[in-house]
């Protein structure tokens, strides 16, 4: 299937190069009537196009060394209105998610619901299970707290277990491959929004590290972490990749959001304990077993549905919720039959290319190998994500996108102004990178799909954030008078 071709750089655009060329034409013969006329009657000079504002923006001697990606197409008649490189390949950041969203959407439905289940590994005589109770994941991103663990239990007690002779093991093999997105670099792994998707997740797979009066608190208390303190000069919180130490150097209060090391355990310890508060002698203790390890089978004894598919991407998309989105992607590698991909992730990431391929976004317009954006590995045109928002554009689809100035993680910005209310958009912001794709409706009533993305842009201290050079452009769209 060819790449789509929306007008790139020349677009800049074919409303403005009319504009310019018929005012210059104009300007020859009655140069000081026409002028007065337009000043008079507009109140704004024949020059001042949405395409000049958002070029005079964007060629602004700052962003000399960085990289800009505009697509803005008319959702009324399907024409580009807009364009600036749109066919040049940038990275998203966490505007990736949209094609997770999207794919997900058509492929598995917005009413689609994964489950968890508790598995007996074992005969079961007279109320005793001889072997182990078996904490099944396939996905669910949002259990937390206590709730789901004592949904589970009441109804292991309801089946008569009341001994277990093992102990709970947490099941994380229901995607297969590294838990780590194709991509994501090392330093990501500590904080909270590069906790991995797992098919047993807990708490956003999530802990909070509190360091207060020489002490260490870690919340949930089951976090499966060894704390290891040690004085230093300059305080931290250090947890390498891959392992469960948490090194806590020096003991200045601070309060840290970083990853779980095992969240497949700290479920499986949650269960343990949910089940013994009903009343169920569990003999040893809780443990989790990840993939390649295969785990023990047997029949289900309880189970618990997740969300349908559309509150979990509500959710995901509103807070930019990386796990989330993440775990959404695997899901619908687990349910892509047509692939052959050994890796649950591998798989996603070739469906979800067949599907853009299909919808006219070839592989060197589009490439995604994980379902968040953290990774610098997926690659963009703002054409194709612009494409995208085209083709996706409904209410339900809106809806599960911040708006500006009122949720998400859109909440505090463009308020005050036009874009206020008014602009629907999937938000992305990493090292150098800066972006916002979604929907606009302009003063003169005419609907919009845009994409903005920001490349290579350092700014210098004191000057403007980034998000608010990138919401500039967005508010422009909002505020543009004309009919485009």
């Amino acid at each position: 299937m060819a790449d789509i071709t929306p007008d790139s750089h020349t677009c800049r655009s074919a409303l403005a190069r009319d504009s310019q060329a018929a005012a210059s034409s104009i300007a020859r013969k009655r140069a000081p009537t026409v002028a007065l006329w337009l000043l008079l009657f507009t109140g704004t000079a024949v020059a001042d196009t949405l395409a000049q504002r958002v070029d005079a923006h964007i060629d602004a001697p700052r962003f000399a060394a960085a990289s800009w990606g505009i697509s803005v197409v008319s959702l009324d008649d399907g024409r580009a209105v807009y364009g600036h490189d749109t066919n040049k390949l940038l990275l998203p950041a966490s505007t990736a998610k949209l094609y997770t969203a999207a794919f997900a959407l058509d492929r598995l439905g917005p009413d689609y619901r994964t489950h968890t289940d508790v598995l007996a590994a074992g005969d079961i005589r007279r109320g005793r299970l001889r072997g182990a109770l078996v904490l099944r994941g396939h996905g669910d991103p949002t259990l937390s707290g206590d709730i789901w663990a004592d949904q589970l239990a009441q109804q292991v007690a309801a089946a008569g277990i009341t001994r277990i002779d093992d102990g709970v093991i947490g099941d994380d093999t229901a995607f297969t491959g590294p838990p780590i997105g194709s991509g994501w670099e090392a330093s990501d792994l500590q904080a909270y929004y590069g906790a991995t998707a797992s098919g047993l997740t807990v708490d956003e797979n999530t802990m909070l590290a509190e360091v207060r009066d020489n002490a260490v608190t870690l919340t949930p208390s089951d976090a499966a972490t060894t704390l290891a303190e040690q004085p230093a000069d300059n305080p931290e919180l250090y947890r390498a990749p891959g392992t469960s130490t948490l090194h806590v150097l020096g003991a200045q209060p601070r309060k840290s959001r970083l990853s779980l090391p095992d969240p497949a355990l700290t479920a499986a310890r949650r269960f343990q304990a949910a089940l013994e508060k009903r009343g169920v002698t569990v003999k040893k203790g809780a443990r989790s077993i990840h993939w390649p390890i295969p785990a023990p089978t047997g029949p289900q004894v309880a189970t618990l549905q997740s969300p349908p598919l559309s509150d979990i991407l509500a959710s995901g998309l509103k807070r930019s919720q990386n796990m989330y989105l993440q775990s959404v992607f695997l899901l619908t590698g687990a349910e892509a039959t047509e692939q052959t991909a050994a890796h649950t992730e591998d798989r996603a990431a070739a469906a979800l290319a067949a599907w853009l391929g299909g919808r006219g976004i070839g592989p060197s317009a589009t490439s995604i190998e994980e379902g968040t954006g953290l990774s610098r590995h997926d690659l963009t045109t703002a054409g194709s994500l612009a494409h995208l928002l085209t083709m996706s554009d409904s209410p339900a689809f809106r809806t599960l996108l911040p708006t500006a100035g009122v949720d998400g993680t859109l909440v505090r910005r463009m308020k005050g102004t036009p874009a206020e209310g008014n602009v629907q958009a999937k938000t992305g912001s990493m090292s150098y990178v800066n972006a916002l794709a979604g929907y606009v409706t302009t003063k003169a009533g005419q609907r919009l799909a845009f994409a903005i993305i920001l490349n290579n842009y350092k700014p210098t201290q004191g000057a403007a954030s980034v998000s608010s050079e990138v919401d500039a452009i967005a508010t422009m769209l909002a505020d543009t008078p004309e009919h485009l």
